[in-house]
């Protein structure tokens, strides 16, 4: 079965965005439907909120058909199948998963079973359905302990620290491999670094469920009063302040990073060219539309330390924010940040927020939403 063409307007596609109401999903929702694509969201809310998807809502104005959700497990076929023998579905991008780092450590078998067999019901039940293009939201945890910093597309993979990171880097190979097997596949892999921030109107944000795994929402608990203290683990790694150092990218930009891979997939932008590690360049349809493999890094470019994001959101919530240094974590490297030249050049993006902006907006988000979205 031949493949659908990425080479319309928005307004004659279909999105499905697994995982659209958690936190990268819901923003990449908004800016999927402020560019006039019609979304289908499937989620199932284990670790997201339905009051997502209604914010969303009054903040594009959508509030017809054109967003449409399912509350669902990716492992549930039936339900799968449903959603795509119901909508007319042009493209996936691909989100659900568990997510934490520490978490996977000590849940290895609920990772790869979640992350792993679900990935394989979705392409299996988009196959049966003609539908051949994928946007996998990978990690910059592929790359393990970096050859070289800043890390490019061209740095070669290692075996990922943590069972999170070899999910994403096993599913990585998966989709390369659906490609090579059948060539009308459309992959792209976006490898992105630590999102924080949340949207300007302070409506949507990262609401973790019981207390976060990642450091920006545990910051702005404590900024809050929710949480005491926040604990910072390890201080004798070989950076500026002994820290660890990422690359913090604002959820919009990133969001904004998944919706120009759909141009880049249509061949709307960029040449198509195979560059870096893994990057495949298939024959592309009469219309434009792209087979193969793109891999592209989503970052700022700039590393910033855990003790620069607890300063930085001092700066924008006005008030200091206790932390105490723990032990280092199983599975965190030192250093972890992004050459982007590639994402600039092929997808026409660029990382527009800096750290001060990130923390400015998830302020505003976690103050108005002191509970998240059970915030009455």
């Amino acid at each position: 079965m031949s493949n659908k063409s990425l080479a319309k307007a928005p307004q004659e596609t279909c999105v499905l965005v697994t995982g659209g109401a958690g936190f990268i999903g819901s923003h990449t929702v908004v800016e999927l439907l402020n560019k006039g694509y019609s979304v289908v969201v499937y989620d199932d809310l284990s670790n997201s909120s339905e009051v997502a998807l209604d914010r969303v809502r009054t903040i594009t104005g959508v509030h017809d058909d054109r967003l449409r959700f399912i509350e669902a497990n990716i492992l549930d076929r039936d339900a799968m199948t449903k959603a795509f023998d119901e909508n007319d579905i042009d493209v996936i991008i691909h989100f659900a998963g568990f997510k934490a780092v520490g978490e996977s450590v000590q849940k290895p078998l609920e990772y790869y079973w979640n992350n792993i067999a679900g990935t394989l019901v979705l392409c299996d039940v988009a196959r049966e359905h003609g539908c051949k293009n994928i946007v996998f939201s990978s990690s910059a945890t592929v790359y393990g302990e970096p050859e070289f910093i800043p890390i490019t597309e061209d740095c070669p993979k290692h075996n990922a620290t943590n069972p999170y990171g070899q999910t994403k880097s096993m599913l990585e190979q998966i989709l390369t491999d659906l490609y090579i097997g059948d060539d009308e596949w459309n992959v792209v892999l976006l490898r992105y670094f630590n999102p924080i921030g949340a949207h300007e109107s302070g409506l949507i944000g990262e609401d973790p469920k019981g207390i976060p795994n990642n450091l920006l929402p545990y910051v702005a608990q404590v900024a809050v009063g929710k949480l005491a203290c926040v604990g910072v683990f390890g201080d004798d790694y070989d950076t500026p302040d002994g820290t660890g150092v990422r690359d913090y990218i604002h959820v919009v930009d990133l969001a904004r990073g998944h919706v120009a891979a759909l141009d880049w997939m249509g061949g709307k932008v960029g040449t198509g060219e195979a560059i870096g590690l893994g990057s495949i360049q298939g024959a592309a349809d009469a219309d434009g539309s792209r087979h193969g493999v793109g891999i592209f890094n989503l970052g700022t470019g700039t590393g910033s330390s855990v003790l620069d994001v607890v300063h930085a959101f001092s700066k924008a919530c006005g008030k200091e924010i206790p932390y105490e240094i723990k032990p280092r974590r199983a599975g965190d490297i030192a250093v972890n940040y992004a050459a982007c030249d590639k994402a600039r050049t092929e997808l026409g993006w660029v990382a527009e927020y800096d750290l001060d902006r990130m923390c400015q907006d998830s302020w505003r988000w976690q103050s108005a939403n002191p509970d998240g979205y059970a915030t009455k």
